[in-house]
């Protein structure tokens, strides 16, 4: 059976689908299609799926299907993605507080771009980002498509505690801190929503190829905001993303 992708066994319980060797939207779209298909078929054995940048680790229970069987599925469904209409990503938006306390390394992002506040803020505020994978927590998403014009290289020494909610930029890379824990990217915002609630349902509320969009708020809407969070009003914002104009 011809296959695209390279299937990987990990230990005696877990496969690996490699759909290629670097990093792209375009095969991180095959990632979720193929994370998506798995989903629909309900293939009995399945016991949990994690999508990263460029493959889909595929952990199953080799006592209820024997790994031969579990290939074969898997490579089939693998050749019915090009026939497979993906449902359109959402894009959430983050609305995040620039600067201050909030973002303590702003300043240096500016002094290393050689750009004022404003343009830093506006460059990263202007796209919708896309979630190549969650990691390192929960809810920490990994995002793509960041301007190479505020590039910024890690802190040379890594903090020991970083607010949760906390945006940051790591090399050509930007993120958010779900939880507080320890870490090494230049802070230049943060926003006041739970992207991990555990009392939550969904506790997580983007995926893997879904998009987030940040959207700059005064310190006032902050507060706000940050006040609608703690009393369960705040409504948050998912939508269809719309298709690229040709």
């Amino acid at each position: 059976m011809y296959s695209q992708a390279k299937y990987l066994i990990a230990g005696d319980s877990a496969l690996v689908v490699e759909f290629g060797s670097e990093i792209s939207p375009q095969i991180n779209e095959r990632v979720r299609g193929m994370y998506l298909a798995i989903e629909k078929a309900a293939i009995p054995g399945i016991v949990s799926l994690t999508p990263t940048y460029r493959s889909l680790l595929v952990q199953y229970d080799p006592l209820a299907v024997p790994y031969r069987d579990m290939l074969e599925t898997l490579q089939k469904l693998e050749g019915s993605l090009e026939k497979m209409e993906l449902p359109k990503p959402n894009v959430m938006e983050i609305p995040t507080l620039y600067g201050g306390d909030c973002g303590p390394d702003l300043d240096f992002v500016c002094r290393h771009s050689g750009l004022g506040r404003d343009e830093v803020i506006r460059i990263h505020s202007s796209r919708e980002y896309l979630i190549y994978m969650l990691g390192f927590a929960p809810g920490f998403p990994y995002l793509g498509g960041m301007d190479e014009r505020i590039a910024t290289p890690r802190l040379k020494t890594p903090r020991t505690k970083i607010n949760s909610g906390s945006v940051g930029i790591a090399g050509q890379q930007t993120g958010i801190y779900p939880l507080a824990s320890p870490g090494g990217w230049q802070l230049i915002g943060r926003t006041p929503i739970l992207l991990y609630d555990p009392q939550r349902n969904p506790p997580i509320l983007y995926r893997t190829g879904d998009y987030l969009k940040f959207v700059p708020v005064s310190e006032k809407e902050y507060a706000e905001i940050e006040q609608q969070v703690a009393q369960g009003r705040y409504e948050y914002r998912l939508y269809p993303k719309k298709e690229a104009k040709k």
